[in-house]
């Protein structure tokens, strides 16, 4: 069975930073994109961040831009999403999303499109309070 598992969420300050993990099962990602999205209460979800398999030119939504950063371990199946500098607006559910089936348009490929993404986690709370 192929499963996206996310940790590292918790409860934490406007300010704090936390490191979410992603860890995939079942089969190999390492030559997949990766996605972070974000779905705060009546909210659609939303794109955060996205990584090609090679862990090139990882891009970022504007709201979270030079305070998260994306990155991956191919060896260990895993994507990580560390946060800096929270705000009150980053709560959200925090998903992981793996991108099995676009074409590689390039080494550095990756999309913001949700449904260009084929496997989700269950997601993982993420509450900042001010």
């Amino acid at each position: 069975q192929v499963q996206l598992v996310e940790s590292g969420g918790g409860v934490v300050q406007a300010g704090g930073s936390l490191r979410l993990s992603c860890s995939g099962s079942g089969r190999t990602f390492s030559s997949d994109p990766m996605g972070w999205f974000r779905q705060a209460p009546g909210k659609e979800r939303e794109f955060v961040a996205a990584i090609s398999w090679s862990g090139g030119s990882p891009f970022y939504a504007d709201s979270v831009k030079g305070r998260f950063t994306i990155s991956r371990d191919n060896a260990k199946n895993t994507v990580y999403l560390q946060m800096n500098s929270l705000k009150p607006e980053d709560t959200a559910v925090y998903y992981c999303a793996a991108d099995v089936n676009s074409p590689r348009l390039s080494s550095a490929y990756a999309s913001r499109l949700r449904d260009d993404y084929d496997y989700w986690g269950q997601g993982t709370q993420v509450t900042v309070s001010s």
